[in-house]
């Protein structure tokens, strides 16, 4: 099997002009193929801000409307990762950013209404096609994916990164060859500003060095999990659940796994 990479990084550490650029270096460093996954939520509330338009969450979740959804498709598709491919080839990485609609990559339905909320044109993954990733890969390319999938219907739906990446990882981890051999061993590496997951949220030794199924829960019930970081553990989770060889929670400088929360195993 061929080791692929998959990183995650979150519109924090996209947004921020000093971990950025070592987020960039380190993901040109990883050897083999790789894909980069990408949030940007800071800059669409922003520009949305800018437009006059008022930005709604509810757990950490962006409720879209119509004029959000045309927000988050500039923001996302355009101007984030067109920003992040650029500073890419820069660096000698030949990268092609996407969309789940560019290739039909990732395909979604619009959620339904959860616990009498209407998250509006939010979409939840439904396929990734892995075959049409393994072709651009094979071609020497390195996509760089935004937040964004599609219906099938002509509609473009904002979708959650992290889950995002989960599905294309257990997707490529679970592509077979024509004689029914696995094709990638699969890394999956959530990139955010902490070191890791942390025991005390106010101490960065403190991090958490595994993280399996009883040990989420534990941590879930004493509050030291909370907020966006259960999801993401939860996307990690199912991820190793299905087929994804290791899954790291880390910063921008450890890429290479060496350091940070291994999830599951």
């Amino acid at each position: 099997m061929e080791k692929i990479t998959i990183v995650k990084v979150g519109g924090a550490i996209v947004e921020d002009e000093k971990r950025l650029p070592q987020l960039l270096k380190a993901f040109e460093a990883i050897d083999g193929p790789k894909i980069l996954v990408h949030g940007g939520g800071r800059s669409a509330t922003k520009v949305a801000a800018d437009l006059g338009i008022e930005s709604h969450m509810v757990d950490g979740r962006r409720i879209t409307d119509a004029d959000m959804l045309r927000v988050v498709t500039m923001v996302y598709g355009g101007l984030v990762n067109k920003q992040l491919v650029a500073r890419l080839q820069a660096l000698g990485v030949n990268a092609i950013g996407l969309t789940g609609a560019d290739m039909n990559v990732i395909r979604s339905h619009k959620r339904p209404l959860k616990n009498g909320i209407d998250y509006g044109f939010v979409g939840d993954v439904d396929h990734v096609d892995a075959t049409a990733i393994h072709h651009l890969l094979l071609a020497g390319l390195t996509p760089v994916i935004a937040p964004l999938t599609h219906d099938g219907q002509g509609h473009m739906l904002n979708t959650n990164a992290d889950t995002m990446a989960s599905e294309t990882a257990k997707a490529m981890a679970n592509m077979k060859t024509a004689n029914g051999e696995l094709v990638y061993d699969v890394t999956l590496v959530y990139c955010f500003e902490k070191p890791g997951v942390l025991a005390n949220p106010d101490d960065d030794n403190s991090v958490i060095p595994n993280i399996g199924h009883e040990d989420f829960q534990r941590l879930v019930d004493n509050g030291t999990i909370s907020g966006g970081m259960k999801p993401k553990i939860e996307n990690a989770l199912a991820a190793v659940d299905n087929g994804v060889g290791r899954v790291i929670i880390t910063q921008p400088t450890a890429l290479d796994g060496k350091t940070g929360t291994v999830v599951g195993r």
